[in-house]
């Protein structure tokens, strides 16, 4: 190789490390979930109340950052997908959250534990994230299939006349119909009693039935909201 092209190829090495070169953001979440609308709705509602918040009272020091993505992909492969997030994205995210369900997936406890073995943060929600919406009305640790948490919501939101016809599935304004009643509080409440037993990495998520951790993340994005 000529001295003309080793100092061509060197440049070209300078400018793909100079590409690939990422610097962490701070205040900035990945959450990838495994709902195509219902979780990422109520995400959604979270981080428009944030945006409206920062320029008012709140006190931080970066406009906070929240990708929000619904794969319709469940347990290990979301696990996968989020993967591919983190290693196309051109920063690197402070906080990575992965959100999913039970429902009936035998891998749901080896992908909590696959997802936390790559440092991301999981909300698991054992069976639905329907647990995760009846917690915002009151407590409940009756171990019910996903079928029976509809209907419960579907009576519920009809008992606050939060909607005409009760809970549908992929409600645009979630967050905020739930966030009228002060229901996010009391989720956060009831969550935190429900899981006060609960032993990380000694319990196995599977048999938390029903629980969730979807508070734990809710709990720290609110933290931007005055």
């Amino acid at each position: 190789m000529g001295s003309d092209d080793l100092f061509k190829k060197r440049r070209e090495d300078r400018k793909k490390r100079t590409h690939d070169f990422r610097v962490p953001k701070a205040n900035s979440y990945l959450i990838v979930t495994e709902g195509k609308k219902t979780e990422p709705l109520y995400f959604s509602g979270i981080k428009d109340k944030i945006l409206a918040s920062v320029g008012g009272t709140v006190d931080i020091v970066d406009l906070p950052l929240i990708d929000i993505y619904g794969e319709g992909a469940s347990t290990e492969k979301l696990i996968e997908i989020t993967e591919e997030y983190v290693s196309k994205a051109k920063i690197i995210y402070q906080n990575i959250w992965v959100i999913f369900d039970k429902d009936d997936f035998a891998d749901f406890d080896s992908a909590v534990a696959l997802g936390k073995s790559k440092g991301y943060s999981v909300g698991w929600s054992n069976q639905c994230f329907e647990y995760w919406i009846f917690l915002h009305f009151e407590y409940s640790d009756s171990d019910l299939h996903r079928s029976q948490w509809f209907e419960k919501l579907n009576s519920l939101f009809k008992a606050n006349h939060l909607t005409e016809h009760g809970y549908e599935k992929n409600l645009e304004n979630l967050y905020d119909l739930l966030d009228s009643i002060d229901g996010i509080s009391t989720a956060i409440k009831n969550a935190k009693r429900r899981m006060a037993d609960y032993r990380e990495g000694i319990d196995k998520p599977s048999d938390m039935s029903p629980g969730t951790t979807v508070h734990l993340l809710v709990e720290q994005l609110r933290d931007y909201i005055s």
